[in-house]
């Protein structure tokens, strides 16, 4: 081995060469090898392939095949079960037909004979009813027969006795009016000395007031007077004494001075004598005041007597009146008894002749005693009928005033004091005045209900139906505890009430019963209630006004209602329609958008509220409403989840549970002795 060449030794070619054809034969029948392999599994894969193709054709065929078979049989055995079904419901149907048509004629067959029975035992009872009515009616006419004639005879003897009394009272009656006609006169008579007096009085005081100014006016100019001399005489006296200082001593005495002091002492005599002459004036004045008021006295208790005289004449002119009213009644209701007895003794001809003549004559004599009576008693009627009925029609005239005042006061909204409403319980205040509950007839109680039912014609407003609901309960509640029946003074006083079947009785019951009346406007009233005996206009007052109170509260509870049902609605289908929105917005859209529409639920609770709160409507009628309002959203509620598939999803569970929770912080939060006390 060199550098670049190998060198070999002679035969080492030849096995190098016999080496290079060995490896050369070897890798060549591994190639042969190879293709072969790769040629005979190719034809395998190729056939293998077809033959399951082949396979699965035939296999699907025979499947087919199958299948047809199959729905052949399923075919055929379904349309024998209907056919055996529909012979097996004909043979039904037709038994079915044949037993009613056997049940009907056994039913008609017995209502038949219970109807014959019926008929039977009702011919029967009309029978024996008509029997022994006229069984009944014979006894019952011979009763009267006989009872008949006893009344006959007893009233005779009764209108007899009667005649001759009444012959006793005419003669009396005469003497009775003349004395009613002396006492007439000595009334007219004192009536006008008393004027006269009167007059004397009113002339003599009049006199005494002039004498007494002018006497006023004398006294004050000469004290007036008086007062101007002292003044000029400290004024004279300063101003000598200021000259007196300044002349020397020696000219102290000259003759002016004792003039003027002479002078001065002149007219404060004549100011002495003045006022002394007043004084005297004075005191003889107030002599003759003293004698005057003296006079005026002994006139007052003339006057006082005479009036006393004329109210003790008047009630005996009263008590004659009645005296004769009670006569002319007694000779009328004599007059018809006896109109009466006389077709009786016609019929029953038990009563001798000479009895019926005397009861003629007697009614005759009744009739002359009853047409002289009215002539005799006119002039003391006219007496008393023209100033009864003036008094009665200024009466009349200053109630109807006093009812429209009352009227026009009310209509407006007067407002509330102390937490009580003004206008209740000055209706109230005023009736118990005006004696209008013990009244049989009177007209206040239908002008109230016609004011009433204008006052509440715009139903729209709540604030207006708040005030006029806390109204109309807060007076309800003074009647229901000052008005009582006429009949109930004698009752048992441990008698149970009478349990209340409308709403509003119960609510009464509960103005009574439940703490939270306590705090009622009307309860803190209970000191002005005044237990009175009610007549029949009050007693339908206090039920006119119970309705009207149910009327209120619907149109409250109504329009509550009216403002919810549109919120409950888009409550409803609020998660309906904003279902995309929140896939494609998140999840808060969602609820924003709910508790929006549930926040306009509390804002309206509330605004209600705040107005029965600010009306001082009583807690029992506004826990009413919310409970019924709240029973109304329950309600809705849970028909729109039971009848609406759509409303029946999880969203909206979670939705509608979100939103009552709201409601129940809401309830929580509200005062608990206003709404569920």
């Amino acid at each position: 081995i060199g550098k670049t060449k190998v060198f070999l030794r002679a035969g080492q070619m030849a096995d190098l060469d016999a080496r290079r054809t060995e490896v050369l034969g070897r890798s060549a029948s591994i190639i042969q090898r190879k293709v072969r392999s790769y040629l005979s599994r190719k034809n395998y894969i190729m056939l293998r392939r077809s033959a399951i193709h082949i396979q699965a054709a035939c296999r699907g065929q025979l499947a087919r095949t199958v299948y047809e078979s199959m729905r052949r049989e399923a075919s055929c055995l379904r349309i024998q079960r209907d056919l055996r079904m529909y012979l097996a419901k004909k043979a039904y149907k037709d038994m079915c037909f044949s037993a009613v048509c056997i049940q009907t004629g056994m039913r008609g067959m017995a209502a038949r004979n219970e109807l014959r029975f019926r008929r039977q035992t009702r011919a029967s009872i009309l029978i024996q009813s008509h029997c022994r009515k006229y069984l009944a009616r014979l006894h019952y006419m011979k009763l009267k027969k006989a009872a008949i004639t006893t009344q006959c005879a007893w009233r005779g003897k009764v209108a007899r006795r009667e005649l001759r009394k009444l012959k006793m009272a005419a003669r009396e009656t005469g003497a009775l009016q003349a004395a009613k006609n002396k006492l007439e006169k000595q009334v007219e008579e004192l009536t006008w000395r008393l004027q006269l007096e009167k007059r004397m009085r009113v002339d003599m005081e009049e006199a005494k007031t002039q004498e007494n100014a002018k006497l006023q006016s004398a006294l004050q100019e000469m004290q007036l007077q008086f007062k101007e001399s002292k003044e000029k005489l400290m004024k004279e006296i300063e101003v000598a004494k200021k000259e007196a200082e300044k002349v020397p001593v020696v000219q102290e005495v000259p003759v002016i001075d004792h003039a003027v002091v002479e002078e001065l002492t002149s007219e404060n005599e004549k100011l002495k004598t003045l006022v002394s002459s007043l004084e005297k004036k004075i005191d003889e004045t107030e002599k003759k005041f003293e004698e005057t008021s003296k006079i005026s006295e002994e006139r007052l208790k003339q006057a006082l007597e005479a009036e006393s005289k004329i109210v003790q004449l008047k009630t005996a002119m009263h008590r004659l009146e009645e005296k004769v009213s009670d006569m002319e009644t007694e000779n009328q209701i004599l007059r018809q008894q006896s109109l009466l007895s006389t077709p009786i003794k016609k019929m029953s001809e038990h009563i001798s002749a000479p009895a019926t003549q005397s009861l003629e004559n007697g009614h005759h004599v009744i009739e002359e005693n009853i047409s002289n009576e009215p002539q005799s008693a006119t002039p003391v009627k006219k007496l008393g009928t023209e100033s009864d009925s003036k008094l009665r029609r200024s009466h009349i005239e200053h109630q109807h005033e006093n009812v429209d005042a009352l009227i026009n006061c009310v209509a407006k909204n007067l407002g509330y004091c102390n937490g009580k409403p003004v206008a209740a319980f000055t209706i109230y205040k005023c009736l118990l005045h005006w004696k209008s509950f013990e009244a049989e007839r009177t007209s206040v109680f239908d002008r109230l209900i016609q004011m009433i039912g204008s006052a509440i014609e715009n139903e729209d407003d709540n604030d207006h139906m708040a005030y006029w609901l806390s109204n109309t309960s807060t007076l309800l509640f003074l009647l229901q505890r000052s008005l009582k029946a006429a009949g109930a003074s004698g009752a048992t006083p441990h008698k149970k009430p009478p349990t209340a079947t409308s709403l509003f009785g119960r609510m009464a019951m509960g103005f009574r019963s439940s703490p939270s009346s306590a705090n009622l406007a009307a309860a803190a009233a209970l000191a002005v209630v005044r237990q009175v005996e009610a007549k029949y206009p009050a007693l339908l007052f206090k039920q006119q006004l119970a309705a009207y109170v149910e009327k209120i509260y619907g149109i409250i509870r109504d329009n509550l209602k009216k403002e919810l049902s549109s919120l409950l609605s888009l409550c409803i289908q609020a998660p309906r329609t904003s279902k995309g929105s929140v896939l494609r917005s998140g999840r808060s859209f969602g609820k924003d958008s709910a508790s929006s529409h549930w926040q306009s639920i509390i804002d309206s609770l509330n605004t209600l509220l705040s107005t029965l709160k600010q009306n001082f409507v009583p807690p029992v009628l506004v826990q009413k409403i919310f409970t019924q309002t709240f029973s109304y959203i329950n309600v809705q509620l849970f028909n729109s989840l039971l009848l609406r598939r759509e409303c029946c999803t999880f969203s909206n569970g979670e939705y509608v549970k979100a939103g009552l929770a709201e409601l129940e912080l809401w309830c929580c939060q509200a005062k608990e002795e206003v709404i569920f006390s």
